[in-house]
């Protein structure tokens, strides 16, 4: 499971909903047999479809054992633990701290630290430039967007690492690069981070360390906060509002920045992609500096912060525990640089012929056949077309496709049965009737009904057949009924009624036994005056034997008496 995506399908669990689809921004899902699958190689690990799957299906990638190995290993090993915790966990500082080295952790430490010299770095690289565009490079997500996705616009992130990789850089400087550095936080894209520069070992959710606290501490209530335990190598400050919608920009004007300088605050990968659309990053008259983050209200909105508080509580929570300081330093004591180089995501081309002719696959055979719907998670037709055509999709992920075929078999079976089929509303009208029912009971009146476009289509159900009080019966009471030689004047009919919906639609289907039945009797009359003939005829048999043994034993017996008297 270590060597998964962070994101992953468990395929029992996937049922083909297709919402996962719909919520994620880069289309990173691939549809096979019914079930969704994360394509790594587009999936920029947001965690959209984690929060919104309906079965639970999609799965964040469990590094707890690679933790534990590093604490084996007798290393030392160093949280870095995510300013959003106070979002998540309702413990104190010295509590949350005795609970993580319960676990085995040397020490903990805040991602904040991290965090403030990224914006006093950050605040001097806006005050030194005239004009242009800058976009934070802390949400691991947006970053991955941007350089997959809108690499046009990496060349504006800021070369500076995220607060997690200055923090690590900072844990190191102060205790040695052969510590070793986990982070915990809410979010999934962090586990991606891990690999771009190797400055920390493991990225935990806050949801992992939920079920290793459940896993290792039997009861969290007995762990005593410590007083002697603080953050280390100290407290953070103004970086705990990093994990806050605008929480970054509010730390960059305590830094302080020219008038120049316009902040602005994106949240959500939509949002971003609006914003920078059409964007003609050369005509801009001044300095803009975007804090991204990909989570609507920010890092509280986390994919994995596991938490039940409300979100403005989040937010409270944060604002109150800020440590407010009199100076913020000129000059960070930290800075990891780092360039984001694009990596775009190179989608396939392909001809007007052959999305038409892929587009005929799910019956659209015009531009009107195109809803657009949506239902496939894609957001036209043509969309889903492109994708059957990457091999990402099936063609059953075409709901109106699909309803149309079910709809063409159902009506094929209906329309070919020789037994009359019909369906009737609580309005005791009909919705549908094949060509055997109006056959069967329309008599005369069967070519005007024929030629019409709908059939018996709206026609009441007591004017065609005189035995609708059973129709009225089941949409009563919901149960089905089944009626064997049912005589309705001079005919016998076998008839299933049975509910659709229930109180609302009931179907029936219906033989004409009569002819049959006649026949039945028929033979029946004929095999009793066979089986009468044959009587009376054994009866004559078994007379005539019987006088011809009479006769044959009367001449025996005269036989042996005249032979016995000769021998005398």
């Amino acid at each position: 499971m270590n060597n998964q995506y962070p994101v992953y399908t468990l395929t029992n669990e996937c049922h083909d909903c297709y919402k996962c689809i719909r919520e994620c921004p880069v289309k990173a899902i691939k549809i096979e047999n019914g079930h969704a699958s994360v394509i790594p190689e587009k999936c920029i690990a947001c965690g959209n479809c984690v929060k919104t799957c309906p079965s639970n299906a999609k799965r964040v990638r469990n590094d707890i054992d690679k933790a534990k190995n590093l604490i084996l290993a007798q290393k030392d090993v160093y949280v870095s633990l995510a300013p959003s915790w106070r979002a998540s966990f309702e413990n104190s500082a010295e509590k949350m701290i005795a609970l993580l080295k319960t676990l085995g952790f040397k020490d903990v430490s805040e991602t904040a630290i991290g965090a403030q010299e990224v914006s006093i770095k950050t605040a001097q690289i806006l005050n030194n430039s005239e004009k242009g565009l800058f976009i934070s490079s802390a949400c691991p997500v947006i970053v991955d967007y941007i350089r997959m996705y809108m690499p046009e616009f990496a060349q504006y992130i800021t070369p500076i690492g995220s607060p997690l990789m200055t923090h690590a850089k900072y844990l190191k400087e102060t205790y040695g690069d052969d510590i070793a550095i986990v982070f915990i936080g809410p979010c999934i894209g962090k586990k991606n981070e891990v690999k771009y520069t190797g400055l920390f070992d493991v990225a935990l959710t806050f949801e992992e360390l939920r079920m290793w606290f459940n896993d290792e501490i039997i009861d969290i209530s007995k762990v005593a906060k410590d007083s002697k335990y603080h953050f280390v190598p100290e407290s953070a400050y103004e970086g705990t509002l990093y994990p806050i919608d605008g929480g970054m920009n509010e730390t960059i004007k305590k830094c302080g920045v020219n008038d120049n300088v316009q902040l602005l605050e994106i949240c959500g990968l939509h949002s971003l992609q609006r914003a920078l659309k059409n964007l003609d990053v050369s005509k801009l008259d001044k300095t803009i500096f975007i804090e991204a983050l990909a989570c609507d209200g920010g890092c509280v909105g986390g994919p994995c912060i596991s938490s039940e508080k409300a979100g403005i509580t989040m937010v409270s929570d944060i604002l109150r525990k800020e440590k407010k300081r009199d100076k913020i330093p000129s000059e960070p004591k930290v800075v990891y640089e780092y360039k984001i180089e694009p990596k775009k995501v190179v989608n396939s081309e392909y001809s007007l012929e052959d999305i038409l002719a892929t587009l005929k696959r799910i019956g659209k055979h015009s531009v009107d056949d195109e809803l657009n719907c949506g239902g496939c998670g894609y957001a036209t037709c043509r969309d889903l077309a492109k994708a059957l055509l990457d091999g990402d999709a099936e063609t059953s992920m075409c709901v109106s496709y699909m309803r149309k075929i079910a709809v063409r078999k159902a009506a094929a079976m209906v329309r070919c049965m020789p037994a009359a089929v019909v369906m009737v509303d609580n309005n005791m009208n009909i919705l549908e009737a094949n060509d055997s029912f109006m056959k069967m009971f329309t008599g005369d009146m069967y070519d005007v009904f024929k030629a019409r476009p709908d059939g018996l289509t709206g026609a009441a159900i007591d004017r065609i057949v005189d035995f609708a009080d059973l129709f009225r019966t089941i949409l009563k009471t919901g149960k089905d009924l089944h009626k064997e030689r049912y005589h309705v004047k001079n005919k016998l009919y076998d008839i299933s009624i049975f509910t659709i919906e229930e109180n609302e639609i009931v179907g029936a289907v219906i033989t004409d036994v009569t002819s049959s039945e006649t026949n039945r009797e028929k033979i029946s009359q004929k095999a009793h005056e066979v089986i009468s003939k044959n009587i009376s005829i054994v009866q004559e048999i078994a007379c005539l034997l019987g006088e011809h043994m009479v006769e044959t034993e009367t001449l025996l017996s005269s036989i042996a008496e005249d032979y016995e008297e000769k021998e005398e």
